[in-house]
């Protein structure tokens, strides 16, 4: 038994919580990963892991030689990556996941100078505004904006965008041109942006004075697509709050107007997120590296066009 090949098949099952997926992103047959497991849980005369028709759980005495061995992977990963990246050039698959507006206003425009500095890297770019599993779909990082709330990742700040609240001119003509935020109540419609995984319509946040309020009425429609809600704003179907990089185009063109000015919500902070427990590659830290130092500008150039 190669031991250290065996331990880092075990840890590979208990990050995917399955042995299919496991084999399937290690490349070796699903017979090959169970029986190196075998071997490995009777040469340490002990259940590593807990089988069942349905799902795959780690045992007490698992989770700790998992904690124990990740360290000894991690260092031993490190120090090869570290030789490897003095003597070559990052290559291989990048599996970048990031939501649909950032994707087309930021990122993309961007990407073909990373492209021209690392010709042996493929990115493959998953986009949508759905939150996804980094390990169970084989994702290197996510660039995601908000609130962090899963500790189990490791998050790098990469920017903050400015968030503003408009509307289309003949909406305005219809409606009126809301002079406070409360004013909102009264006739006004409102399209929300909504969550794909709670389905809840994001509040309409206001910041003046420090003081930040919430704004939490009735909207009139609903939309759980970046792209998609800023249309809903410049169809003229209601008034939007959105990142003014999305805005920036429909403002220079007068197709939206900005309102509520004085109220305009605090600053949403992105991050490129990826898993504590998982390696960086070489390709991996070329990206974030160049990700932390590109997509501020990126993101203030489209800014100042509004």
């Amino acid at each position: 038994m190669n031991q250290l090949q065996a331990i880092k098949a075990f840890a590979r099952v208990v990050e995917m919580e399955s042995f299919t997926r496991a084999a399937d992103s290690l490349d070796i047959p699903n017979a090959t990963l169970s029986k190196m497991v075998k071997e490995l849980e009777s040469h340490l005369g002990t259940r590593l892991l807990q089988r069942t028709t349905r799902r795959v759980t780690v045992t007490p005495e698992g989770q700790d030689y998992y904690d124990q061995t990740l360290r000894v992977i991690t260092d031993l990963e490190d120090i090869d990556a570290s030789l490897n990246a003095a003597r070559s050039k990052p290559r291989g698959t990048l599996r970048i996941n990031i939501g649909s507006s950032t994707a087309t206003d930021i990122l993309i425009p961007a990407l073909p100078d990373f492209i021209a500095r690392y010709p042996d890297i493929i990115v493959d770019l998953g986009v949508s505004d759905n939150h996804v599993d980094l390990i169970g779909n084989h994702v290197d990082c996510v660039i995601r904006g908000g609130k962090l709330d899963n500790s189990s990742l490791v998050a790098r700040s990469i920017g903050n965008a400015e968030m503003i609240t408009c509307a289309s001119p003949a909406y305005l003509k219809n409606y009126g041109v809301p002079a406070y935020p409360e004013e909102l109540n009264n006739g006004h419609r409102l399209v929300s942006y909504v969550t794909h995984h709670n389905s809840r319509a994001v509040p309409f946040k206001f910041m003046k004075n420090n003081t930040l309020s919430e704004m939490k009425s009735e909207h009139r429609l609903g939309v759980n697509e970046s792209n998609a809600h800023l249309a809903a704003g410049l169809a003229g179907i209601g008034i939007i709050q959105t990142f003014s990089y999305c805005a920036a185009p429909g403002l220079q063109s007068g197709r939206l107007v900005e309102i509520l000015r004085d109220w305009r919500p605090p600053v949403y902070p992105f991050h490129v997120v990826y898993p504590q427990n998982r390696h960086l590659t070489h390709r991996l830290r070329v990206f974030i590296d160049w990700l932390v130092a590109s997509f501020p500008v990126q993101l203030n150039r489209v800014q100042s066009l509004k």
